[in-house]
């Protein structure tokens, strides 16, 4: 059965030997970041600190930060297999062109047992608050310079105006006091999007989920096609639909399973200044203008665990969930570009600043066809630099891929620069935010045909009879 809840997956991970709980007292305001800093650094354990000063709740963190743990999670040895879940079930629904495709996607939400379950009562339901106050939950001040304190890991809910998908996304927000917070989110993000369309009366509801189920938890994250719901995603990473519930105060559903629910909305218009803030490209993001979140509710079960996490240079806890949405999502780029082999993006890049995909070469021209392709799709529009090799390199091995940057490139027929494309919000480089360049690298091996006039090099390799001779004789040396 799926993992329900942050507390059942705190169950399995003391079973597992991945937890940690810290009796001491400790203080939100920078204690607990650091602490959590050194933990992730060290590849340690999930920390659960119970005894947090002023506050009668505890703070769970690092509970993402390795791989192992995130098999526990999502219930998988193999994270590939939620990608291929979604290219299986998008090949059983469509038969036609891509554009075809697009368009059918919202059809993958109505098969089965992956389609989420409502429910009239759950958990979350234990306690309703009428004059909640935002001031009363654990918040963590992460960075000194840092404008306050943030939640880090609120699954920020809402939905489209126009044919009701529903989106989870993961952005940073900033208390402002106990009744009103700023939500990051970035222009390219979808609940930004859903809120430009939204016409009733200037304001959109907004719920913000602090503690759910893993696999929901990583739905948030994942930049899953448009047009697909984010619980109906979860589902599919839990093989399972998630159960979900009504707001109190606001029209929108969350995971019955929750540990505290935030319900308000969001007036698009109303800006006020947030940051700075000490984010996950090793930066502080400086102050700029985002959406006013104001408080109508709150539910919480009757003793919730809050979930937390810490961002700064990598790599942290965010660099695990970005290795597995990396795995999760070769299935679909396969799936789109047939001739890609495998893909990555290094945690040491922030993920969005770097990508690298290995390719099976059949003409000429086809390393810039994938970056064309790959600055295409979604989220990896904002990648900054892709770089494109042959199968034959090991793409997570970085001495490989700069054997092949410096062996099979060329700056001046090999490199191709973009000017004028969307960058991420948090690119500390991109000469104004939002608005930068793109840099593709071709360090495939190059055929006459692009230019490339001189015999191919043959690489040095072991002769196979002074192989199988050194293979026999390897016990007596």
């Amino acid at each position: 059965m799926p993992i329900e809840d942050i507390q059942q997956y705190v169950d399995k991970l003391i079973e597992a030997n991945e937890l940690k709980i810290i009796k001491s007292e400790v203080n939100v305001k920078l204690e607990i970041a650091e602490i959590l800093r050194r933990y992730m650094y060290s590849n340690g354990p999930a920390i659960l600190f119970e005894n947090v000063k002023d506050y009668d709740m505890p703070v769970l963190g690092n509970a993402f930060g390795s791989l192992q743990r995130l098999k526990i999670g999502l219930e998988t040895d193999n994270f590939t297999e939620i990608g291929e879940r979604i290219v299986n079930m998008t090949k059983m629904e469509i038969q036609s062109g891509f554009l075809n495709k697009i368009k059918k996607i919202p059809e993958i939400s109505k098969m089965g047992d992956i389609f989420p379950k409502q429910e009239k009562n759950g958990p979350i339901h234990e306690v309703f608050i009428e004059e909640p106050n935002l001031n009363k939950i654990p918040v963590l001040k992460s960075w000194y310079k840092d404008a306050g304190k943030f939640i880090t890991f609120g699954l920020v809910t809402t939905k489209h105006p126009e044919t009701g998908v529903r989106n989870l996304g993961v952005y940073r927000i900033q208390i402002a006091d106990n009744k009103h917070a700023i939500i990051h989110w970035q222009i390219h993000k979808r609940s930004a999007q859903h809120s430009m369309l939204w016409k009733s009366d200037k304001k959109i509801e907004v719920a913000i989920i602090l503690g759910a189920d893993p696999a929901t938890i990583f739905a948030s994250v994942a930049p899953v096609p448009e047009g697909l719901d984010k619980y109906v995603f979860a589902g599919i990473v839990r093989k399972k639909g998630v159960k979900i519930t009504k707001c109190k105060t606001i029209d929108l559903d969350v995971p019955a399973n929750s540990e505290i629910v935030l319900e308000g909305y969001v007036n698009p218009e109303d800006l006020r200044e947030e940051g700075p803030f000490g984010d996950h490209t090793g930066y502080y993001t400086p102050k700029d203008l985002f959406p006013v979140f104001t408080l109508t509710g709150m539910m919480k079960k009757e003793n919730p665990v809050y979930l937390t996490t810490v961002v700064g240079k990598p790599i942290l806890e965010d660099a695990y969930i970005g290795k597995v949405i990396e795995r999760s999502f070769l299935p679909l780029i396969k799936f789109l570009q047939p001739e890609v082999m495998d893909f990555a993006m290094p945690a040491s890049g922030w993920f969005q600043g770097m990508a690298i995909v290995s390719i099976n070469k059949t003409y000429p021209g086809q390393a810039k066809k994938v970056m064309m392709g790959l600055w295409g799709m979604g989220q990896l529009s904002l990648t900054k630099i892709i770089i494109v090799v042959d199968y034959d390199i090991n793409i997570h091995k970085m001495d490989d891929v700069i054997w092949s940057i410096t062996t099979r490139m060329d700056p001046s027929r090999d490199i191709t620069i973009i000017n004028n494309t969307p960058t991420d919000t948090l690119d500390p480089a991109s000469p104004i935010v939002n608005m930068g360049s793109k840099l593709g690298v071709d360090a495939t091996q190059k055929t006459v045909e692009e230019n490339y006039n001189r015999p191919i090099p043959e690489q040095v390799v072991v002769d196979q009879s002074t192989k199988d001779l050194v293979d026999k004789k390897w016990n007596q040396y």
